[in-house]
Order: structure tokens, then sequence, then C-alpha cells
């Protein structure tokens, strides 16, 4: 008889992703997937690697989803975390997930040098395109964004403007459907 171990209980696990809304002037880059039946948007970023750094984790992360060396940008500094304990559609328990949300400004000059697409590679090997796009951050409030910070992005006074909590509501089942 062997002793198979049993899977991990949901949320177990915990995962942090580190991303970043870039601003340029009033907009700033997100990023659109268009999947079958639905259209959500995310800020650049992803999942930090076993033994990563957040901050070589985030600038990678960047880096790879928009071509942006972080050097050429101004900020850095965090915005929100948000806590994430959704169900989804799979095979594995879902892991508990803590969204880091990172803040930086350019100008147009780095900005006509980004990536216009990003390309997310799924587990099959095959690419999931991502399009770029630059949307006034005051209108974000109605978007499909993941995690939801349209809300809390479009009441920013400004771009530049001082958080004073940096805790925004945790994603639940009882508050967010898988998309």
């Amino acid at each position: 008889m062997t002793n198979t171990p049993a899977a991990p209980a949901p949320f177990s696990r915990i995962k942090i992703r580190a991303g970043a809304l870039v601003f340029c002037g009033d907009e700033v880059a997100l990023i659109r997937r268009d999947r079958a039946g639905s259209t959500h948007y995310t800020p650049p970023g992803g999942n930090v690697e076993d033994g990563e750094d957040l901050c070589r984790a985030l600038g990678r992360e960047l880096a790879e989803e928009l071509g942006l060396d972080t050097a050429k940008a101004e900020g850095g500094d965090l915005m929100w975390v948000i806590d994430q304990r959704v169900s989804r559609p799979g095979p594995t328990p879902p892991p508990r997930k803590l969204h880091l949300v990172y803040r930086f400004h350019i100008g147009a000059d780095v900005r006509a040098t980004l990536a216009e697409q990003e390309l997310d590679e799924l587990p099959d090997g095959s690419h999931e395109v991502g399009v770029i796009e630059w949307i006034d951050y005051r209108e974000t409030a109605g978007l499909p964004i993941f995690p939801p910070i349209g809300p809390a992005l479009a009441a920013l006074a400004d771009p530049r403007a001082a958080i004073t909590d940096a805790a925004l509501d945790a994603v639940t089942d009882a508050n967010y459907t898988w998309v």
C-alpha cells in the first residue's frame, strides 16, 4: 500500500504576484485579454518565483511584458495589496494570492519604445496574446480589471496622488466570480 499525499486544501498555498500601474501622464498601461465569452484587463506583472526578490521579480515581469527597463521609469512605490481567495476552475486547488501593485511613471519617449502586445505562455506551450492598452486612469472604474482595482484607480485625484491605505478589499467568492 502506498501513501498518496493528499491534495492541498484550497487557499492553503500562498503565491505572490508583483504587478505595476505604469503611467504616462493620465494614461495607464493595462493588458487586455480577449477570451471566449469575456474580455478582462490586468496590470502588467506576474508571479514571484521561489526565492526571487520582489523588486527583481517586478523588474523581470515589466521587462518581459512591456519591454520596460524600470531604471528608465520614475517611482516604484507600493500602491496596493490585494488578498485573493477566489475559487477557480481546474484540477488543482486554488492558491491564496497576494497581489502587490506598484506604481511607475514614464515619459512619452519611453512609452514609444514599449511593447504593444504581450505573449503569455500557456501550459501546453502555446501563447495567449494580450494587447497593451493605454487608458485614461479616470475611466477604469467600470472596466473588468483583475485584481479589481478599477474603482480605486479611477478615484485617485491624480496619478501621483498619495495612497493613504494600501490594503484594498480582499477578493473572495462572496464578491467576485472567476472569469
